[in-house]
């Protein structure tokens, strides 16, 4: 799909997050840096963001972020140190527990994320068609049930709770350590991700999954 004549591309936000636990870089930062002010297929124009690892911040500065550029469409990146492939996640919990303190030394334990939001909340990208398009191009990639409990969990389910009434569709993606998988690789991965789930919800048949 291609944005015909006098029809201005659409807006996608890529947020990523800053290194954490010690460790120098984080993937996730580098590729939401990488892609802004890049364009998909279909011409929609990328816009990247980097997330501090905090739990008294992230979400706002995503929101900010969403706010400054009214996407279409939202896509957080992350980082699974013990995972080897891209992880497209299904599900975000209402649930905040730090096995690590976050860059800010906060630890919450057992916490809600949202006092008396609902227990979980699914993605609202297609998340089978973005999975199905890494597999055709030989790029590694998973669906995991679930984004932990960390800041990564916190910010997607912030996400996607403030979205209910927007209609913003929105997911996250796990992307594995420099060492497992190569920088243009997960590029690569991300760009092809995301060109599925444009071209999928352009199709009237594919409903994505709003709510648990």
């Amino acid at each position: 799909m291609t944005h015909g004549a006098g029809v201005p591309p659409r807006r996608v936000l890529v947020s990523g997050f800053e290194p954490f636990g010690g460790a120098a870089h984080n993937p996730s930062q580098d590729v939401a840096r990488a892609l802004d002010g890049t364009c998909l297929a279909d011409g929609s124009v990328l816009h990247g963001v980097v997330l501090p690892v905090r739990f008294a911040d992230a979400s706002a500065a995503l929101a900010a972020a969403i706010e400054r550029t009214r996407p279409g469409l939202v896509l957080a990146l992350g980082l699974a140190i013990s995972r080897s492939e891209v992880a497209i996640e299904r599900v975000a919990l209402n649930l905040c527990d730090a096995a690590i303190p976050d860059n800010a030394g906060l630890q919450p334990r057992d916490m809600p994320v949202t006092e008396g939001g609902p227990a979980a909340l699914f993605a609202t990208l297609p998340v089978r068609a973005m999975l199905e398009a890494l597999q055709a191009v030989g790029l590694p990639g998973t669906l995991s049930l679930s984004a932990g409990s960390y800041v990564c969990n916190e910010v997607f389910y912030r996400l996607l709770h403030a979205q209910g009434a927007a209609r913003i569709p929105a997911g996250f993606m796990h992307l594995p350590p420099i060492e497992c998988m190569a920088l243009n690789d997960q590029l690569r991965a991300v760009r092809t991700a995301l060109d599925a789930a444009l071209a999928a919800m352009s199709d009237d048949t594919v409903t994505p999954i709003r709510r648990a």
